[in-house]
């Protein structure tokens, strides 16, 4: 049963990153919403993809702030013939559905640029991982499977060693000695067979990764900007989830030969508890980083403008303190994956390295053209138990929007993003899984007066489908994808 903890409690990536890299949220405002390639914006909102843009913009001060409102599923269709068929609760069925909501009603972030001469002095602060909550009700595929395994083969040896204690006992009450009576059970066939089972399970994971980045931007020439910055991440977690009310139903015989009687015989069905399985587990986790980070712009022409960042990798170490059962603290003392929740413990979960890269181009002065690139070190950012080394490609991003100055009070945009991830099979599990997806962002920009402009944005992400056949497992089929939308709205203000 232990197995299970391996599979099933691998959560360390619980809640979601509604855009960009596996442990990387993209989406830090509005006008990301509406116009995903960001990377060579000049303007207050473009903060996060292109701080050194923040040096052409005018003299004085630059404030946004903004709210995102975020919803993702999670859904996986788990396939185990002919197990799942003997749920009590979905009779003859051997596929099983499971889908995890995660909603962040509120995400917030808050942008600033102090300019004058030649110099940007500017901070941010976002939700730069995390943001949600994602809940099973009914747990997962891996909690269902693998104790549906572990029962199916647990459950003949239980019930033969009670069938065997009670026809023991049988003999014994006839008046032969012990001994007499272990010898014939030991000559006896006992069969048995799980039949059916039903079982309780639930799983929460939330995450937060908190981002407060300060930095300062270099009008080195009248065209070319240079920024440095370090961003401080503070990481606060929790993990709940459990296994409870687990019971099998079995039928058994059984034919034992008795020297001068007729053999002892016997058929009959039953219910039993493993209540000695149950798993319930409450962690938390907490942690702290720094991002050192660089960018360049450089304004070609009154027509073009190409801008890069680079974050470098974040060395984040999270801390539990942890409340578990007596069959889960049990076994983390020997089973690295539910260890890495024991309380007092610590463990890797780096924030990968990412280069942001763009050109915008503007053919007349209303209309805004651009494309970026985006590429995240997965595989050089160390995970618990060295999970980076089943990833097989890092993860890489391209964008591409436009921008139509309609009038002087409102901006029009659209823009697309794709996102292709490199993960084996080996990588893929219930809670820790991302699939190559591709989003579409449309919104407005309002110019309510030469200060003051709204930003409204939508973003709807399309993911595709994802199968993983485990034979390690009993040749278990996932299938897995997703759904998400965001919805945002931003206050910009110069003073």
């Amino acid at each position: 049963m232990k197995k299970l903890i391996i599979s099933a409690l691998a959560i360390a990536s619980a809640a979601t990153a509604f855009a960009g890299g596996i442990n990387t949220n993209t989406n830090q405002n509005a006008a990301f919403l509406r116009q995903l390639s960001q990377e060579a914006v000049i303007d207050i909102t473009g903060l996060y993809a292109n701080p050194a843009g923040t040096a052409f913009l005018a003299p004085g001060s630059h404030f946004s702030i903004n709210i995102q409102n975020a919803k993702q599923t999670r859904e996986i269709e788990t396939t185990l013939n002919p197990l799942f068929a003997l749920n009590a609760n979905t009779p003859g069925e051997a596929t099983h559905n499971f889908k995890g909501e995660a909603y962040a009603p509120v995400i917030p972030s808050i942008h600033y640029s102090y300019n004058w001469d030649k110099w940007s002095i500017n901070a941010h602060f976002a939700l730069t991982g995390g943001g949600g909550k994602c809940e099973f009700d009914k747990g997962l595929g891996s909690f269902e499977a693998l104790y549906a395994s572990e029962m199916y083969k647990l459950v003949p040896t239980k019930v033969n060693g009670m069938v065997m204690d009670n026809v023991k006992a049988g003999l014994m009450g006839k008046g032969l000695p012990e001994a007499a009576a272990d010898a014939l059970v030991a000559g006896g066939t006992f069969n048995s067979q799980m039949t059916g089972y039903s079982l309780n399970a639930y799983m929460k994971g939330k995450q937060y990764y908190f981002g407060l980045q300060l930095g300062a931007t270099y009008k080195a020439l009248d065209n070319l900007a240079v920024f440095a910055g370090l961003r401080g991440v503070y990481a606060t977690c929790n993990y709940n989830g459990y296994v409870q009310d687990i019971n099998a139903s079995y039928a058994y015989s059984f034919d034992v030969p008795v020297p001068g009687m007729d053999n002892l015989t016997g058929a009959d069905k039953g219910q039993t508890s493993l209540a000695d399985r149950e798993l319930a587990l409450n962690a938390d986790q907490t942690g702290f980083g720094f991002t050192p980070m660089i960018g360049v712009d450089w304004k070609i022409n009154e027509h073009w403008n190409v801008a890069a960042k680079y974050e470098f990798k974040t060395r984040m170490r999270l801390e539990n303190k942890s409340e578990m059962n007596e069959f889960a603290a049990a076994t983390a003392k020997e089973n690295a994956t539910l260890g890495q929740f024991a309380d007092g413990s610590k463990i890797a979960a780096d924030i990968p390295s990412v280069l942001f890269a763009g050109v915008q181009y503007s053919p007349i002065e209303s209309i805004r053209l651009n494309a970026g690139y985006h590429f995240y070190g997965d595989k050089k950012a160390t995970q618990y138990n060295n999970k980076q080394d089943l990833i097989d490609d890092n993860t890489f991003e391209v964008t591409a929007g436009v921008e139509w100055d309609v009038c002087k009070l409102i901006t029009l945009s659209c823009s697309y993003q794709t996102t292709k991830y490199g993960l084996s099979d080996g990588y893929m599990n219930d809670l820790s899984f991302v699939v190559d997806s591709w989003s579409y962002g449309l919104g407005a920009r309002i110019n309510c007066t030469e200060k003051l402009s709204l930003d409204l944005g939508f973003m709807q992400t399309l993911y595709d489908d994802r199968t993983v056949i485990k034979p390690e497992e009993g040749n278990k089929k996932d299938v897995y994808t997703r759904t998400n939308r965001v919805l945002g709205i931003g206050l910009n203000y110069k003073f």
